[in-house]
């Protein structure tokens, strides 16, 4: 969050979920606290986040769960599936 003359505005934590993995070229299942620990380490409490990237589907789902409670908003954006503007998936901004 960056104030602007004691105005808040938010810019979403933009999570490339590809760079998790990028490394290795493949996710991998016994990775995963790895990638959990790196999420966590992007995405502060209260944070407006996007997913986006080449990732399979269970990531997607951990990490959507993983947000769940610390994120207040949580959007997947796609450009190649047609998505061009963040798809919501929760939000729970008390605004």
């Amino acid at each position: 969050m960056k104030t602007d003359g004691g105005k808040m505005s938010e810019e979403p934590v933009t999570l490339d979920l590809e760079r998790l993995y990028s490394a290795t070229g493949q996710a991998k299942l016994a990775d995963l606290p790895r990638y959990e620990q790196a999420v966590l380490a992007q995405v502060p409490a209260g944070a407006r986040v996007v997913l986006t990237g080449r990732a399979p589907i269970w990531l997607y789902l951990r990490v959507a769960h993983l947000l769940h409670g610390r994120a207040n908003v949580l959007s997947y954006l796609s450009p190649p599936a047609g998505l061009h503007e963040p798809l919501e998936i929760f939000n729970h901004d008390p605004r």
